[in-house]
Formats: structure tokens, C-alpha cells, sequence
């Protein structure tokens, strides 16, 4: 992969911006179309581009797999502590109106934590699925095909 120069720069230099364009679409998400689940899409879309560009081995340098396997358990973490939070301020499960002094204040509040729990957990789980499928070992070698 050395010798694909043009491939390398050109990924390193979108790295960057996808993973901006992610928080764009986490925090605008209930504005707009997107939201928890596309900004983790895409977010998870730069370390895979990154990943099948410099190899396996160059992107868990960057996000250690202990990491991803972290990140998938505190995004289900935030999901579901957000609804635990209600029901101990005296509301229904995942009731955000429990979270703020106005009822649309908390569901502002509610919203976004719970969107920002489903990005972490999408991210980690795309990026632990394709650490999973570069990680195995090739059935035919190079020189079979």
C-alpha cells in the first residue's frame, strides 16, 4: 500500500471533516433529517476508510479495540440511564419531561442524551464489526488466486 500516495493523503486529509460532519449530524439531528444512528454511520465510516487504507494494524494504533468494546457499552449505558433518571425523578421510563423545570426543555434534553447514546453505540458496533471481518484470516492466499 506504500505506493498508493495519492490514496493515502487524500484520506488522511477526510478523515477530519467526516468525522465533523458526524457531530453535525448528532447535534442537529432533532432539527433535521439524521440524528443518534447517522451520525454514528458516519462517524464510524472515517477509522473503516482509515482502516482499509493504512491497514488493520494502523487504526487500532489510533482506536484500540478495548476502546470500541468500551464505547459500545457506555453508549447503551447512556440510552438506558437517561431512562432511569426519569423514573427516578418520578416519571415513566425514558419520560424526558422529568429532566428540566419545563416539560419542553426536558424533552430537549432528553432527546439529545438518548440520540447521543445510540451514536456511541452505532460507531463502536460498526467499527468492532470491521475490525471482526479485516481481522480474519484469509481463506485462499495471495498467490492462489
Amino acid at each position: 500500500m506504500r505506493h498508493h500516495l495519492i490514496l493515502r493523503v487524500v484520506t488522511k486529509l477526510l478523515a477530519a471533516p467526516i468525522m465533523l460532519f458526524a457531530l453535525y449530524v448528532q447535534f442537529h439531528g432533532d432539527f433535521s433529517p439524521g440524528g443518534g444512528f447517522q451520525a454514528g454511520v458516519i462517524f464510524a465510516v472515517a477509522f473503516i476508510l482509515f482502516g482499509i487504507v493504512f491497514g488493520l494494524d494502523k487504526v487500532q494504533q489510533v482506536f484500540p479495540t478495548w476502546i470500541v468494546h468500551r464505547l459500545m457499552a457506555l453508549g447503551a449505558l447512556i440510552y438506558g440511564g437517561t431512562g432511569v433518571v426519569t423514573m427516578l425523578l418520578g416519571k415513566a421510563y425514558l419520560d424526558y419531561s422529568a429532566l428540566a423545570h419545563h416539560p419542553e426543555h426536558g424533552q430537549h434534553y432528553g432527546i439529545f442524551a438518548v440520540e447521543l447514546g445510540v451514536g456511541v453505540t452505532v460507531s463502536a458496533v460498526m467499527i468492532s464489526v470491521y475490525y471482526a471481518f479485516a481481522g480474519r484470516p484469509p481463506r485462499i492466499s495471495d498467490e492462489e488466486w
